[in-house]
């Protein structure tokens, strides 16, 4: 699966190891994430890829606040 933005993804190593984020954007080998609680959207944090887990399910990431990706997250993370 390819890095596109909106994708959500599982980080499966790192403290952040289980929790859910979203692609906001991609440098070389590395993608920009956020989850709207420990990482805003104004501050992504920098991840390997190789550390991220793709769902397959992308989100519409155009004028979304940290509240609704919390909310649109915790969705994945209940299941």
């Amino acid at each position: 699966m390819n890095a596109v933005k909106g994708l959500v993804v599982k980080a499966v190593a790192g403290r952040d190891n289980g929790k859910y984020f979203v692609i906001l954007g991609k440098e070389d080998k590395y993608c920009l994430i956020a989850d709207g609680k420990s990482r805003k959207l104004s501050s992504p944090k920098r991840k390997s890829i190789k550390h991220l887990s793709f769902t397959g399910n992308v989100i519409d990431i155009n004028d979304i606040t940290d509240k609704k990706l919390r909310k649109v997250l915790g969705e994945y993370s209940d299941t």
